[in-house]
């Protein structure tokens, strides 16, 4: 099988030319260093299967950060028939240097040039020979979000790797030394085939910088559009919610109750009042998540993060981190585990570590999901939001005070480097694909871990046999006896203390669990809590969930990446104990004030 390896600098829409090329569904974000891993896909060209290997965005084949070893790494160990290089039309000035340094690999190439759309409106032109014969490769201008020009770039794969006979052997020996002489080769390649105008007028972007990127509005601006964005999200969300839970309600009513006299009580209670149940407590907030990822996909994908990124740089820097690390929090919102990949970008180890140690504090899905729960049992419509924006700032809050504790421990001098793309309106193929990918993401996280964990729970309250289901004398009865003395003092009870067991195995269970344990789902599972807890334990329990342990997943990742058993087992010891300080303060201070 043919291989085309799919390289090019940070943002440059490889990804989204990726996705177009093969079908898939690669992370698309307009910010710097958003593919960190290897993603591959077969694709039918011509006569030939061929796999499209999508490579880690990197600046220079000589540079020392993670994911540019991880493109050397990959060109000297695996056979390549053609390099597909994506160049950003509006800035070939800067990118030409790269395309030369690949040319030396003595590779197939062919040169996509994306966004040309842009480069048109913007007043670049182009000598399509010029550029053709400087490169020593065929040259093809696209829009890879709207399609434009993509099927004479298909064309051009196509046609390119059926001249050249399959590549067996991998590059060796090849020196990736940078030089003053390519750079110059570079800048007369460019003055020949491109004409530029003197001021590259970006209009719009630049008005809205001047208010985005104020010194003093930026910040505020950026957490009321966070704050906007939960008001949308509930206020759209609900119907879609009330729909899902009656849906749900009424396939348990009409359908699986009638299995009840057939099946022994034993597995009806386990498949219908266990699995079901606690599967169906989690689906009944997926409309909610979804808004709120398409939400968080407008935001990423117009180019707004970058300037976020740029704007907390100076706060960053105060503590340790760069601007990169914010983006990683905020990457942290859908999962914590592409977060840690993501600081594969920072050449720094004690940067990565310390980024690494702060993005399990990153409020992800599945703890939204409890949150939206919880808060929606507790709390008024108008309340909610609130609530749920307080979680959010007090996930920054304890983020931004670990990296401040921890930074003369992992301390680090290296720049922030970032570029400020224009604001770019995304297709809405682009948000649906970017916010179906964390949505599945999550789902398919959540279905393993939820069936796995309510059939845990399911046996742990209802074993040994005999006993009363979830009573004192149970399995769960038992472990929650020995860690009530612990999260007494911050208004968690027994059941909540199993609830948060599970929750350390992955977030996703703990909805699951509290269905299974009070044998409820739904808005009985809500009406009990509220009955339950009153507003300051439901508080003081959601900080707990948000800063403590996190999921197995996650921890498994700080691992691997940190390769640092020590400073697994510090991450670890430290939420943790962040967790109980915070909720004990907030819950006892509440008491004292007659709450």
């Amino acid at each position: 099988m043919k291989r085309i390896a799919l390289l090019g600098m940070p943002n440059t829409g490889k990804s989204t030319f990726f996705n177009r090329l093969t079908g898939a569904s690669a992370r698309i974000g307009n910010w710097p260093g958003i593919t960190v891993d290897l993603l591959s896909a077969r694709i039918l060209l011509g006569a030939d299967m061929v796999e499209v290997v999508d490579l880690p965005g990197f600046y220079d084949l000589h540079g020392f950060s993670e994911d540019e070893q991880v493109v050397r790494q990959f060109l000297q160990n695996n056979p390549i028939d053609l390099l597909c290089l994506i160049i950003n039309a509006t800035q070939i000035d800067q990118q030409l240097p790269l395309a030369l340094q690949l040319r030396r690999l003595g590779l197939p190439t062919v040169a996509i040039l994306n966004m040309a759309d842009e480069a048109e409106q913007m007043g670049i032109r182009f000598d399509a020979a010029v550029l053709t014969a400087g490169l020593d490769s065929p040259v093809c201008f696209v829009s890879a979000k709207y399609g434009h020009g993509f099927s004479e770039a298909r064309e051009t794969l196509r046609q390119v790797l059926e001249r050249n006979p399959p590549t067996n052997a991998a590059i060796q020996h090849t020196e990736f030394a940078a030089d003053e002489a390519l750079l110059a080769e570079a800048e007369k390649l460019v003055a020949r085939s491109v004409s530029m105008p003197r001021v590259l007028e970006h209009g719009l972007t630049e008005r809205i910088d001047r208010i985005v990127l104020h010194p003093i509005l930026g910040i505020p601006l950026f957490f009321l559009a966070l704050f906007f964005l939960f008001q949308a999200v509930y206020t759209l969300g609900g119907p879609l919610q009330d729909g899902m839970t009656w849906l749900l309600t009424t396939v348990h009513d009409q359908v699986l109750a009638h299995l009840q006299p057939i099946l022994p009580g034993w597995l009806y209670g386990l498949l219908v009042e266990g699995v079901y149940d606690g599967l169906g407590t989690v689906a009944s907030f997926v409309p909610i998540i979804v808004l709120f990822f398409l939400g968080m996909a407008l935001i990423e994908d117009s180019g707004y993060l970058s300037r976020i990124a740029f704007l907390m740089d100076a706060l960053m820097a105060k503590l340790g981190l760069d601007g990169r690390g914010f983006v990683m929090l905020m990457m942290g919102f859908g999962c914590n585990v592409p977060a840690l990949l993501g600081t594969r970008v920072m050449r720094s180890r004690s940067l990565r570590l310390l980024t690494m140690l702060i993005i399990p504090f990153s409020l992800c899905s599945a703890r939204l999901q409890v949150f939206v729960f919880l808060t929606t049992a507790l709390f008024s419509s108008t309340q909610a939001p609130v609530v749920l924006f307080a979680l959010y700032v007090v996930s920054f809050l304890t983020a931004f005070g670990t990296a401040l504790l921890f930074k003369n421990r992992l301390p680090s001098r290296e720049p922030l480097l970032i570029e400020l793309p224009p604001y770019r309106l995304p297709t809405f193929k682009q948000v649906i694909l970017r916010g179906w990918h964390e949505v599945h993401h999550f789902l398919s996280r959540a279905s393993r871990f939820i069936i796995m964990g309510v059939v845990a729970i399911w046996l742990l309250t209802h074993l040994p046999p005999g006993v009363a289901v979830g009573g004192p004398q149970s399995l769960a009865g038992i472990f929650g006896s020995w860690l009530e003395p612990l999260l007494r003092p911050i208004g968690i009870d027994q059941q909540m203390a199993v609830v948060l067991l599970f929750g350390f195995v992955a977030k996703e269970i703990v909805l699951g669990a509290m269905a299974v344990i009070y044998g409820l789902e739904g808005d009985a599972l809500s009406h009990l809590m509220a009955q339950r807890m009153d507003w300051v334990q439901a508080f003081s329990f959601m900080l707990f969930i948000l800063i403590y342990t996190p999921c197995l997943s996650t921890v498994a990742t700080l691992r691997s990446e940190s390769k640092s058993l020590v400073f697994t087992g510090v991450s670890i010891v430290w939420s943790l104990g962040l967790a109980w300080v915070i909720s004990f303060a907030f819950y006892q201070s509440a008491r004292l004030l007659g709450y």
